[in-house]
């Protein structure tokens, strides 16, 4: 088993007990898999949430309180000092179980992107889920696939693997079913393909040999679990916004405290308050609630089947403007169906039995179903391969012709995979004493390699005239919106001669894709939203621009343009809407052109030759059905159901999750600066504090946490793909919101020192009932200022504030948290609060809402002047 590399290819089934054609039986594989265990390695170990909490005790704000807390304890307060430990936890343990649900949230959503194989059981051939896999499964590979085991090379047709992820090689090394040397190192081994490497091209069959942690990429599976995980620009952003007010803030605590202890302040009480006011002016929930946030936003798109594969992409969604976007499968529903043939003797439309039949037609669908990689089981579940190639075995059905009775009477003896820069395939078969070559590709390519076409009576010469027609042939089948494909074959007594030259062409086959549901609308909705489209095809350029005109992405003057053409046209990209038979360099040129151009640019693809422009792309986005494991690994999106709609949902959530950041940063600092001025004012002014250090920390445990987390919950509005995109580089908070911060801020503190001098003046109330008005008035200011937070577009009623339940919920719970201590001796005592009577809940309430009703009048007042 060691030196499996090194055995004859017929030995290699027989040494792990298996059948190369039928491969395990379901409970053979069910037997192994209790004995191997599952091909899983643990690339990443889970967040362990002592390492959580560790994070959580390492901040300046926990070492603020755990100052203010010791100094209280040295002064022999120890009914404060208690608190401010309680405080401390409560700060902490929101933190710690907030972050450790993201965590589990982001490692659940991990496990939704699993990885897929094609390998047989029982004589069919199915897909399993990679971690299925077990010693002897018979596993078939082709470009794009990442490798998901170990695996024995038996068969191989121009096969090319990227195994830099173990050799640090770039350079895609050649892979064959021969045996090599027994003392071979393990990265030269040609017949072996390892587990974590990638199919660059061709196609292969295997026998696995070793799964899970005992392959080769599990022996160094140590680099993987050393990665760091991705941080967002925006958690950045957010992190460089908090570290600054840090020291902003401290800066301007300490000048304070000099001011009051130069005034006479009892330096005690000026520390605690310094130190508090301090830790409540830092925005210690915005990294937390951001986290929440973007967690919570990945699994609503995952819900939504788009799976973001790292966190830095949910931002960049809301940002997007270009969207450059396959056909084949996300516009259309990759269902194939054969229905035009176009044969030297006549067209047949398929979809008409009236149109009967014309001479050629089986020949070329014998070669369609032979230069075939597909398979076709007895019910859905045994189909594979890619859907063009299972429509044209279906086809074949319809006239008798069945791939497995046709390889046996034709044994395949070379197969040739389909290569991107060729843009054909072929198939070479035993014939008697000859061997028959098929061939099936692009028109214009199989037209190129071939000599003579077949014209009923015989084998003709191709001239340029014939060859010109069959182009205009091809170009009338696009134009229909069908997909096309040429055959050709010939007869050679070389199994090994070149199968691209002096072929017989037989004809073309057109296929029909239907778009799919709900795209139009999906356009149109990208057209209100700002954010331009494109179609970038492999196809012919009349099939795509049909395509493109049935679902409504392009327009009359719209511009098709194919690739190879792009050259000096960068200037004129904003008239195309249609990239037509391009190629990878292609797409990487498009995207660079885009973002060159200032465009943030969206790219989709599924194939091998699209993860240069995924990965060059703002958006990387594959197919998570049809894409390659080479396309998901390149990209930051991946659509579980490979529908575009589900682009444009993403796009929704990405800008709903950018405004709840911007919403609730802004409703917390504002709420911190307000307490900031009450806290400096009266400093500053010589009057006695308005509101205690101890009531500071309180208020900022209860109005940071339970307001901003139901902003973050908010819904978004109806028409928020009605607006164009936010600015790339755009600030989460720009000059009109520190504006709108500022000024908000002023007013809750202008109420706050107006129910001091109400409470004072009027009422002539103690020192400690004073404090309890001005406390409440503060806290309950802060509360309805979840109501400033609505967008100014919107009403003042009915918003996506007041629509979000979680709001309500969370004035509930905090009105309770702060009225309750106030009713209830001992917490009342050690908060330094009195049970306010009537007169003094008509200060808080009028005192308190008077800023939230300036603030809807003067919004209301400046949406009317627009």
């Amino acid at each position: 088993m060691a030196q499996i590399h090194a055995a004859p290819v017929a030995d290699v089934p027989g040494a792990f007990g298996t059948c190369l054609r039928s491969g395990l039986s379901d409970a053979e594989a069910r037997r192994r898999l209790a004995r191997y265990g599952p091909n899983v390695i643990a690339a990443k170990e889970k967040t362990r949430p002592r390492a959580l909490l560790v994070h959580q005790l390492a901040s300046p704000v926990v070492y603020l309180l755990a100052a203010a807390g010791v100094l209280s304890f040295a002064f022999g307060d120890w009914q404060e000092g208690m608190a401010i430990i309680a405080v401390l936890a409560i700060n902490s343990g929101l933190g710690f179980f907030t972050e450790l649900r993201a965590a589990r949230s982001i490692e659940g959503l991990r496990a939704l992107g699993g990885r897929s194989a094609r390998a047989r059981r029982d004589g069919r051939t199915r897909g399993l889920a990679a971690e299925e896999l077990v010693p002897g499964d018979i596993v078939l590979l082709e470009g794009g696939d990442a490798v998901p085991a170990d695996i024995r090379l038996v068969e191989a047709s121009n096969l090319g693997a990227d195994e830099s992820l173990l050799t640090g090689e770039s350079v895609p090394v050649d892979k064959t079913a021969d045996p090599v040397g027994a003392d071979t190192p393990v990265t030269e081994r040609a017949s072996m393909l390892l587990r974590g490497t990638l199919i660059t091209r061709g196609s292969g069959t295997g026998v696995v040999v070793a799964t899970g942690s005992e392959t080769e990429l599990g022996a160094v599976s140590r680099l993987v679990a050393q990665a760091e995980p991705d941080r967002s620009p925006l958690e950045r952003r957010l992190e460089r916004l908090s570290g600054q007010m840090v020291w902003v803030i401290l800066t301007l605590a300490l000048a304070l405290v000099g001011v009051g202890v130069a005034t006479g302040k009892d330096l005690r009480l000026m520390i605690e308050a310094g130190i508090a006011l301090a830790v409540a002016a830092i925005p210690e929930g915005l990294p937390i609630v951001a986290t929440l946030t973007l967690a919570r936003g990945m699994w609503r798109m995952a819900r939504k089947n788009a799976l973001i594969e790292r966190l830095s992409a949910v931002e960049t969604l809301g940002a997007t403007t270009v969207i450059l976007t396959d056909k084949t499968g996300t516009l259309t529903e990759n269902r194939m169906t054969v229905r035009r043939l176009s044969l030297p003797l006549g067209e047949v439309d398929l979809t008409d039995p009236s149109s009967g039949a014309a001479g050629g037609s089986e020949r070329l669908f014998q070669v369609a179903v032979l230069c075939n990689d597909a398979t076709l089981g007895e019910g859905p579940v045994g189909d594979s391969g890619d859907p063009m190639e299972q429509a044209l075995l279906r086809a074949g059905l319809s006239v008798g012709l069945k791939r497995t009775a046709l390889v046996r009477e034709r044994p395949l003896v070379r197969k040739h995979a389909f290569d991107a820069a060729r843009r054909m395939m072929a198939t070479v078969h035993a014939s008697g004493s000859d061997h028959l070559t098929v061939v099936k590709g692009a028109p214009e390519a199989v037209l190129a390699a071939s000599r003579h076409v077949d014209d009923g009576t015989g084998a003709v010469p191709l001239d340029d005239a014939a060859r010109c027609l069959w182009r205009r042939r091809a170009e009338e089948l696009a134009s229909r919106g069908l997909r096309v494909i040429a055959c050709a074959e010939k007869t050679t007594e070389d199994a090994t001669a070149d199968p691209f030259g002096g072929l017989v062409f037989l004809g073309l086959i057109g296929l029909e894709d239907p778009a799919r549901e709900g795209v139009p609308d999906a356009l149109a909705a990208c057209r209100r939203a700002g954010i331009r489209v494109i179609m970038v095809t492999g196809d012919h350029a009349y099939t795509a621009l049909s395509v493109a005109h049935a679902v409504g992405l392009a327009r009359p003057g719209d511009r098709v343009m194919e690739g190879g053409l792009l050259g000096d046209g960068r200037d004129r990209l904003d008239e195309v809407a249609v990239f037509a038979r391009v190629s990878p360099a292609d797409k990487l040129a498009l995207v660079k052109a885009y973002q060159q151009g200032g465009e943030i640019v969206a790219m989709t693809g599924d194939g091998v030759n699209d993860a240069p422009a995924l990965k060059q792309a703002d958006i990387g986005v594959a197919m998570g059905r049809r894409g390659t494991d080479v396309a998901r690994e390149a990209a930051a999106m991946v659509l579980l159901d490979d529908a575009f709609p589900t682009i444009v949902g993403a796009v929704r959530e990405g800008r709903v999750i950018f405004d709840n950041i911007r919403r609730f940063a802004a409703y917390l600092l504002a709420c911190n600066l307000s307490e900031i001025m009450v806290v400096g004012l009266a400093i500053l002014s010589a009057l006695p504090l308005p509101i205690l250090p101890l009531q500071i920390l309180y208020l900022n445990v209860v109005t940071d946490v339970f307001p901003a987390f139901a902003l973050a919950m908010c819904e978004g509005r109806d028409d928020l793909l009605a607006r164009p995109p936010r600015a790339p580089k755009e600030a989460i908070l720009e000059r009109a919101q520190w504006v709108r911060i500022v000024a908000h801020g002023a007013l809750m503190t202008g109420a706050t020192f107006a129910s001091l001098a109400a409470a004072d003046a009027w009422l002539a109330l103690d020192r400690a009932a004073v404090v309890t008005v001005t406390f409440l008035t503060l806290a309950f200011a802060q509360l309805w200022h979840v109501f400033n937070m609505r967008a100014s577009a919107s009403g003042p009623l009915r918003n996506e504030v007041t629509r979000n339940p979680w709001i309500w919920a969370a004035l509930l719970i905090c009105t309770g948290l702060l009225v309750g201590p106030a009713y209830a001796p001992r917490v009342g005592t050690v908060l330094g609060l009195v049970p306010p009577d009537s007169s003094m809940w008509a200060i808080v309430l009028c005192a308190s809402l008077l800023p939230v009703l300036v603030i809807q009048i003067g919004t209301m007042a400046l949406a009317g002047r627009r």
